[in-house]
């Protein structure tokens, strides 16, 4: 008997309307910016017309790749709020699967466009094995200074010890798995966002990330101790918004893509699996199949990487040595560049752009709970 985990960031499900737009163009959306708008109220109007009508094919073709996993546990990023997980489950992904994910947990965390971590979960795995809640830990209230994490890095891009460390939330979920306990850390760090300070927007970033890693090894550690933790069984889930390694694509459609793989000097991944202390089982699978993500801003920067990531503990990933993680790309917008053999047929009504099930892919991987 096994149990399916997955992590998805599932793009901006939302259950509101964002009109920013109208004052600050960088978050118009191009459709719109094609028509003369004469006041705040027309556009308001076009914008509510416009995102309707656009999601409603995003979220079947998100509850497409959701149901593509067919996880017992699944990790979200970019949820609204409980309402939109609700609406999302029952309207979208009942209808395509049926009964299943009936338990749901987020919590207010500390993103200014207010997009929160989540978890769903079956009452029983596809094995039939109970999966029993136990306990949620939110740990969107703590600051550098509560953990002594604050450090030069940190001062030098602005930030201050009293200051939240986590961009989102580490949200923490004691369950039971057919009786065992089974603990998941749902995260999304730091975005990257753009140019800075005459660094790139990774490099720029960085230390915040780096702190966010930080913080989920030591809330890990004082929770287990230092040398029981990575032989407890736990898993990190989400969006890490870095990278240890990337594909740069070079050339086009016409002439033919070359995809190169690169390694970076480092990561905030670094710090949660250094010392054996947690595994990112994705390193499992080929150097150039590890992907999650397509990131381009022109031709002139273009690649392929991981953002998306299930950290086993030591323990859990000794005892499953033989899981290969699953990435679902069919999801993904005719836009990306797939490497030679990784070509999926995409779901129906994908666009070039969108729609699309999200920016990013699911990650899930099969594990024995021993």
């Amino acid at each position: 008997m096994s149990l399916r985990l997955a992590t998805f960031n599932v793009e901006n499900l939302m259950n509101r309307f964002d009109f920013t737009g109208f004052r600050n163009q960088l978050y118009q959306d191009r459709v719109l910016a094609l028509y003369e708008i004469k006041d705040e109220t027309e556009y308001k109007q076009l914008e509510r017309a416009r995102t309707i009508a656009h999601t409603d094919d995003t979220r079947q073709l998100t509850a497409l790749a959701l149901a593509a996993t067919r996880a017992d546990i699944i990790c979200l990023q970019e949820v609204d709020n409980m309402e939109a997980l609700k609406a999302f489950e029952y309207g979208y992904l009942f209808k395509m699967i049926g009964s299943g994910y009936r338990e749901k947990y987020t919590t207010p965390g500390n993103d200014g466009r207010g997009i929160d971590v989540a978890v769903l979960t079956r009452d029983v795995t596809r094995h039939g094995q109970a999966i029993e809640f136990v306990r949620m830990q939110s740990h969107a209230h703590l600051t550098y200074a509560d953990i002594d994490l604050f450090n030069a890095e940190l001062a030098l891009i602005g930030e201050k010890p009293h200051e939240r460390i986590f961009r989102r939330d580490c949200l923490e979920l004691d369950l039971r798995v057919d009786g065992k306990p089974f603990t998941i850390y749902s995260v999304h760090f730091k975005s990257m966002g753009g140019a800075r300070n005459g660094l790139d927007g990774r490099l720029g970033t960085a230390a915040i990330r780096m702190a966010e890693a930080a913080a989920v090894r030591r809330i890990i550690e004082d929770r287990f101790g230092v040398e029981q933790a990575p032989e407890r069984r736990w898993a990190i889930c989400g969006d890490f918004n870095d990278y240890a390694e990337r594909v740069l694509i070079s050339g086009d459609q016409h002439e033919g893509f070359n995809f190169e793989p690169v390694q970076e000097a480092g990561s905030c991944l670094d710090i949660l699996t250094a010392d054996g202390f947690s595994e990112n089982v994705v390193q499992r699978r080929p150097e150039i199949d590890r992907w999650t993500l397509y990131h381009t801003r022109g031709p002139a920067e273009r690649h392929l990487c991981q953002l998306d990531y299930i950290l086993l503990s030591r323990s859990l990933a000794r005892s499953n040595s033989n899981a290969v993680p699953e990435i679902i790309r069919a999801g993904q917008p005719f836009r990306t560049p797939f490497p030679p053999g990784q070509e999926v047929e995409r779901y129906p009504r994908t666009g070039w752009d969108r729609p699309k099930s999200s920016d990013h892919c699911p990650v899930v991987v099969e594990l024995d709970i021993v």
